[in-house]
Formats: structure tokens, sequence, C-alpha cells
């Protein structure tokens, strides 16, 4: 299993970014996946995830309306759409594969995690 996010960078607030993260190893129209962030400092936080079973996806309280998680079965890949970015949202975010098709931002609920792609919003 192999997960390795693209697409991090340093932006103003309000701005947008789109991470992808590319997807070998497995099949992934029998996992859910989904994107965690870790701030310096901070503890690892669920941001999205998408179930395989019914392509039902889920954010989390602070990036409900701002981030938005699709994936792309046929070209194994995941992205993440962020919008309206705060400063709050810096940080490493990771691609990550669910243990089964339910989708969860608990992060015992994962089992495989990329690399890490870093956002910085700042002025």
């Amino acid at each position: 299993v192999q997960l390795v996010e693209s697409g991090g960078d340093s932006v103003q607030p309000g701005g947008s970014l789109r991470l992808s993260c590319a997807s070998s190893g497995f099949n992934l129209e029998y996992y859910s996946l989904g994107w965690f962030r870790q701030a310096p400092g901070n503890v690892l936080e669920g941001d999205s995830c998408s179930s395989s079973s019914d392509g039902t996806t889920y954010d989390a309280d602070s990036v409900r309306g701002r981030f938005a998680i699709s994936r792309d079965n046929a070209r194994n890949s995941v992205h993440l759409q962020m919008n309206n970015l705060k400063p709050e949202d810096s940080g490493v975010y990771y691609c990550v594969r669910g243990r089964g098709h339910y989708c969860s931002l608990l992060e015992v609920d994962f089992d495989s995690w990329g690399q890490g792609t870093r956002v910085t919003v700042s002025s």
C-alpha cells in the first residue's frame, strides 16, 4: 500500500488549495479514504472522509463548507479541495486509507498513511 500526497503550499488567508493523493497497491473501491491534519505541537485531526460503500462524505465541523473530499477510483486518487483557508488550517496533511468501507474521522480507523504535504496559511 502506498499513498503519496502532493499540492501543499503557502497561501494567504482566504485562498484555496487542492491536495491530491496518488494511491497504489490496493483497490480504492473497497476502502474508505480520508485526510488528516497535524499542526505543530497538536494532535492529528481528521478533516474529511469518503466512504467506499455509498459514496458519502463527512467533514469535521471546523472545515465543513470549506473543504471537500473527492475520489476517483479509476485513477486511484483522492483529492481535498480547500477553500477560504484560515491560518488554523496550517499543518501537514496526510492522505489515509481506512480499515474498511465506512467513513470515520478517528485515527484508529485508518491503517495506511502517506508521508504528508505541508500547508501554510499566513499573511
